[in-house]
């Protein structure tokens, strides 16, 4: 095993701010690896349930804890990002296979930055720390060379929830940054019974919201040159370009604690079926409502919040708001989008949505749900059919009453070159590969 650190140099340079020139670097062409097709010699998780005819075969296990999003270039290479850093002091763990078996058998760690984002878009490596998010040029070997790491956009607000900045490109040459919101209903009080919200929420002003940004242009900063996309999105981890549709989708986190700040207002049912994870079809000045607004399950409506005068009954300000596609059961955790392009998987899945969903927490104290991926068949923009389970069992086959009682939570997803479908685990660092005609 090779591990790659940082030259000091580089590391104080960047640390102090000095910014950097923007990579000019021209894309080169993928190191030839056979694409595989010969199931044979993998290593199967018979654990793992999924449709007949598909298998899902393990890359990597015990990368590191709190794997997050991947990306995976042309000739299977594939880079993870680590929101803790490995016990090497590295946060990016990058995998070949080099003889085709289905295992990673090369691993090197480069990086220094903790965070989600993770994309390979026109020859560099992007990916994002909580608070910026930069590229690497790419060439034949598996390391990027550090000193090529630039800056992309920065400036976010440093905050405690819902830092994370993952992101996606369209195809004009942009970049779209998700900016959660720093708290769960934006309260005078910070996560207090009790406590109004604000009103207007300043939080709006800078987070909440997809910003955009040239998807070149260095050292970008919010403030400067950020565009807000779209506004009242608590946090949208899943986030994902439809190529279909030339437009943008995610998945939002609805909000906590309805029971534990209303108790007698919601009862803990209540709180374990709302508020709905909502499925958001993205243009350009949406505005989806939070925190003024929560998706009620029973009611099948935007409903205003108790913090802002709700009732559970009302929608008032929310029934002008931009509105969901398709919703999920509540607290769910919906953490990466995909949809799906390749010709390996039968017809019925291109074009279509998986979701990786990571397992809820706040449904105590009914049993938790989530720890599965799902796939939403799609037609012009919309879903064309009921949501299903597409591949389950990552937690273990028991009760799950806390996320501490769960084996895997799957976290990342990606395409492989041959249309293989990649799965990331945030417990364990377990990387799936699932493939069809097993």
């Amino acid at each position: 095993m090779k591990i790659f650190q940082f030259l000091p140099l580089c590391l104080l340079l960047f640390a102090c701010g000095t910014e950097p020139s923007d990579a000019t670097t021209a894309p080169v062409g993928e190191p030839e690896t056979p694409v595989r097709t010969d199931y044979t010699n993998f290593s199967f998780d018979q654990a793992i349930k999924l449709p007949d005819g598909f298998g899902a075969a393990v890359v990597a296990d015990g990368i590191g804890k709190r794997a997050r999003h991947l990306a995976i270039r042309d000739n299977g290479d594939l880079y993870i990002q680590m929101n803790r850093a490995t016990e090497n002091g590295n946060t990016i763990v990058a995998l070949r296979d080099t003889d085709g078996d289905g295992k990673a058998d090369q691993r090197e760690e480069f990086n220094d930055q903790t965070g989600t984002g993770m994309r390979i878009h026109d020859g560099h490596l992007y990916c994002s720390s909580d608070v910026a998010v930069y590229r690497y040029p790419l060439t034949d070997a598996l390391l990027p060379d550090p000193a090529g790491r630039t800056l992309i956009a920065g400036g976010f607000i440093e905050q405690q929830e819902h830092a994370s900045k993952n992101f996606t490109f369209d195809n004009a040459g942009n970049l779209y940054v998700n900016v959660g919101a720093p708290s769960n209903a934006c309260m005078i009080e910070h996560r207090t019974a009790g406590s109004a919200g604000m009103d207007p929420c300043p939080q709006l002003d800078r987070q909440a919201g997809i910003w955009k940004f040239s998807a070149t242009q260095a050292a970008q900063t919010q403030e400067r040159d950020g565009q807000r996309y779209a506004t009242g999105i608590r946090n949208a981890l899943a986030l994902d370009w439809n190529e279909a549709t030339n437009s943008l989708f995610a998945l939002q986190h609805g909000r906590d604690q309805l029971h534990s700040f209303w108790e007698g207002m919601y009862t803990t049912e209540e709180n374990a079926k709302s508020p709905a994870e909502e499925f958001l079809s993205i243009s350009e000045g949406d505005d989806f409502g939070w925190p003024y607004c929560y998706f009620d399950t029973q009611l099948d409506q935007k409903t205003l919040a108790p913090e802002y005068g709700g009732d559970k009954q009302q929608a008032g300000r929310c029934a002008g708001k931009s509105q969901p596609i398709l919703t999920f059961p509540a607290h769910m955790a919906p953490n990466d989008l995909m949809f799906y392009t390749g010709d390996q998987f039968p017809e019925r899945y291109r074009n279509g949505a998986f979701i990786a969903f990571h397992g809820s927490w706040n449904r105590a104290p009914e049993p938790q749900k989530g720890y599965f991926v799902v796939f939403v068949p799609m037609k012009d923009g919309q879903p064309s059919g009921d949501w299903e389970i597409f591949a389950d069992q990552f937690a273990g086959s028991g009760t799950i009453a806390s996320p501490g009682d769960a084996q895997h939570r799957p976290m990342g997803l990606a395409q492989g070159p041959d249309g293989s479908l990649y799965v990331t685990d945030s417990v364990e660092g377990k990387v799936w590969r699932i493939v069809y005609g097993v």
